[in-house]
């Protein structure tokens, strides 16, 4: 089925300033880029949105939106879509349940769920079930990097443990313990903060498949550091990794770079999927 228009989701929070201004902002980028929605489970937000290219070379990147784990649509990430297409590679943008009607590990589920489906289903759309990877902005950036380092989640479903090949987290947050930098402890943890810990990619690495990450030079100050940090730690035990800093751009513009058909975030990616053989 196509997209989904936004009205046809159950509400969100409402938004903050910037999360409005970034819900009109990719709204504008996405408009007429066209997609094919599917489900990977019985509520709305528990879709995947497909972006098949015209000569696919096998590659695939899957995305997950941010919105601090409260807002975001699948669909946010349609204006990614034509720069990768391009190139070759098919893309899908991964949808999720959101706090606080679900709090952790609830939308990691999701997501994982949601890769399942692409493993299991991405040949028929030009991608190569053995050449995913799978990054996202923000609160996607830390779902995906937890995805990435674990080796716990994929026996229940079924895939093989490294069915990530590589990651690519955009401006994301890997760090929920006491001295993190963060303003607040997010909502979608829940109450119990005995979780912190195990919701920390930094805290949480077992495996280092290859990690292109990126953030901006104006970013939030928590998130810049978050990144070094965590690119030091993966680098410490071995693990090979791509940083990029985002010159002028906030924590809105490092999303809006991945779009960026001329941009470096785009030039980034395709050297480093061909390093790394994905």
């Amino acid at each position: 089925m196509p997209l989904r228009d936004y009205d046809t989701y159950p509400a969100q929070e409402p938004f903050s300033e910037i999360g409005g201004q970034y819900h009109d902002r990719v709204r504008e980028l996405g408009a007429g880029i066209s997609g094919q929605s599917f489900a990977y489970g019985d509520d709305p937000y528990q879709e995947i949105a497909g972006f098949a290219a015209d000569n696919p070379n096998g590659a695939v990147v899957a995305f997950l939106h941010g919105g601090g784990w409260t807002n975001g649509y699948k669909e946010w990430m349609a204006f990614m879509a034509p720069a990768l297409n391009a190139a070759g590679i098919t893309f899908v943008s991964v949808g999720y349940r959101l706090a606080p009607q679900v709090n952790w590990p609830v939308g990691v589920q999701d997501a994982a769920a949601g890769l399942c489906w692409i493993y299991e289903n991405i040949a028929a759309h030009g991608g190569d079930p053995d050449r995913i990877a799978v990054g996202g902005h923000s609160a996607g950036g830390h779902y995906s990097s937890w995805l990435a380092v674990r080796t716990d989640w994929q026996a229940a479903y079924g895939l093989p443990e490294d069915v990530i090949k590589g990651a690519l987290p955009v401006s994301g947050v890997y760090d929920f313990t006491t001295g993190n930098g963060m303003p607040m402890r997010p909502r979608f943890l829940g109450t119990d903060d005995a979780v912190d810990r195990d919701a920390s990619p930094l805290h949480t690495i077992t495996r280092t498949p290859p990690f292109y990450m990126a953030w901006g030079d104006c970013d939030f100050p928590h998130l810049m550091a978050q990144g070094e940090t965590m690119s030091a730690a993966l680098m410490a035990i071995g693990g090979s990794v791509e940083p990029l800093v985002l010159v002028d751009c906030d924590h809105l513009g490092a999303s809006y770079a991945c779009g960026d058909a001329m941009g470096l975030w785009i030039e980034g990616l395709l050297g480093w999927i061909a390093s790394s053989n994905i």
